[in-house]
């Protein structure tokens, strides 16, 4: 079996055949992507002869549109040999709804970074006397060579500027003085950016806030979607061999486990087992394969003979210790035979 990916932009999916997606291509692929005939044959040959089918009824203008609006060419792929995954059970991007909230805040950066520089700006003003009858005391000419006299003096400092005036100055401020306290303009940006997405903005510079947890949470739900999606597929892939169900039946199985959860599910698991179910998901929660657990299984009990060693605590849901110990024998006649 092979997974041959098809062009997002020439794909489509409207409904479902036992809850399975249908996948519509669109033939007109190949006429705009390869403009050869030659190359085009050989390319079409690479696929499933589904999709020569397709380009030969597009070609007959037989892939009439389905719905007003509608392009020619659409074909519905073969369900049984097609697959789409998704998230949300969207086919639009997760977070595409970030996309302007992002530009604002790539604006308001700028903006940010203009602000810091005016703030590091400084203005070095030399107002002119006057004297008692409001007349300069200094003629222009003067007061032109006090002013560049200043500015050569101040000419390696950085951000200061001169201004040289015979009137009165002053500046005003349009910041919002109605709040007593200094608020973050860019810091409510960028909430908005993780408000779009729907993630907790803790997820990422945790503080200990309880919404992180909450946050992790959504994203694992999020994500379930998709690993059942995955899971059919396997199972898909299994049906040829389940052709005899009453002697063997193959079934594929992703647990819900994640590198914040998986603790608590092998803890939950463990205390499953004790009440006489699975003992093998504990293990597969801590990243160990069937195999491997069955491979340590054996050689410690068997080769090892650690059965009769390391005894556990004996509990109303355990074995009693006549039986530890005629297991332990039993192996060890084994052994010598």
């Amino acid at each position: 079996m092979t997974v041959q990916e098809l062009h997002p932009r020439y794909c489509r999916s409207r409904f479902k055949i036992d809850n399975r997606p249908v996948v519509e291509f669109q033939m007109r692929y190949f006429d705009d992507t390869f403009q050869d005939d030659t190359q085009r044959s050989r390319i079409l040959n690479l696929f499933p002869k589904d999709f020569k089918k397709g380009y030969r009824l597009y070609k007959q203008g037989k892939l009439k549109p389905t719905f007003p609006g509608d392009e020619v060419g659409w074909y519905v792929l073969d369900p049984k040999s097609t697959i789409k995954f998704n998230i949300n059970e969207q086919d639009f991007p997760a977070f595409i709804s970030v996309i302007p909230a992002i530009v604002d805040l790539d604006a308001a950066q700028d903006l940010d970074r203009k602000k810091m520089a005016q703030k590091l700006l400084k203005i070095i003003i030399q107002k002119m006397p006057l004297d008692k009858n409001g007349d300069l005391v200094f003629d222009v000419d003067e007061a032109e060579q006090l002013h560049n006299n200043a500015v050569r003096m101040l000419s390696r400092a950085i951000g200061v500027d001169v201004l040289t005036t015979f009137a009165e100055v002053d500046v005003a401020d349009m910041s919002d003085k109605g709040t007593t306290t200094t608020v973050d303009e860019l810091e409510k940006v960028e909430r908005t950016v993780y408000n779009e997405a729907g993630v907790s903005q803790l997820q990422f510079n945790s503080d200990g806030n309880i919404a992180l947890n909450n946050s992790i949470l959504n994203d694992e739900a999020s994500m379930y979607n998709l690993l059942v999606q995955f899971e059919s597929f396997l199972n898909l892939i299994l049906e040829p061999f389940n052709k005899s169900p009453k002697r063997c039946y193959y079934k594929a199985q992703i647990l819900t486990t994640t590198i914040y959860n998986y603790k608590d599910m092998a803890k939950l698991y463990k205390e499953q087992a004790q009440m006489g179910y699975t003992k093998m998901l504990p293990q597969v929660a801590l990243g160990q394969t069937q195999s491997s657990v069955l491979a340590n299984a054996y050689f410690e009990n068997d080769v090892l003979d650690l059965v009769r060693v390391f005894i556990p605590p004996l509990t109303s849901n355990t074995m009693n210790a006549e039986a530890l110990q005629n297991r332990g024998s039993t192996s060890g006649k084994t052994q010598k035979t």
